[in-house]
């Protein structure tokens, strides 16, 4: 919880080296699973309590013109959202091993910050 808090406070001061410092600090302490775990507590905070399981899509018009970031967040954050960890785990994997996971955790990151600001305006 603290490593997704110091993420969400690099992304809320528009900091990306903090981010991406964060993610390198928790991949250097527990493996990609640690990572993982953190990208999982962001898209929890993203959905917060209101979508009940298998409310959400993984796809919808659209997407696929979306950056691949983008397409990775709304579909991470879909799987989250259907409780769908083997998705989540799966799209992980899938980032990682395209050489943009980096960016896609940037993304997540700034998503989630937007959400809360919405949340609170």
């Amino acid at each position: 919880m603290n490593d997704a808090m110091a993420v969400l406070q690099g992304a809320l001061s528009g900091d990306g080296d903090a981010v991406a410092g964060t993610f390198d600090a928790v991949v250097d302490r527990s493996g990609v699973v640690g990572a993982y775990d953190v990208a999982w507590c962001l898209a929890a905070t993203m959905v917060g309590q209101e979508a009940p399981p298998g409310a959400c899509a993984l796809e919808f018009p659209g997407i696929d013109e979306a950056a691949y970031d983008t397409r990775w967040v709304a579909r991470f954050v879909s799987a989250y959202a259907n409780h769908d960890a083997d998705t989540g785990e799966a799209l992980f994997t899938a980032a990682l091993a395209d050489g943009r996971l980096s960016d896609c955790l940037l993304t997540l990151a700034g998503s989630t910050i937007a959400t809360l600001r919405d949340r609170t305006d």
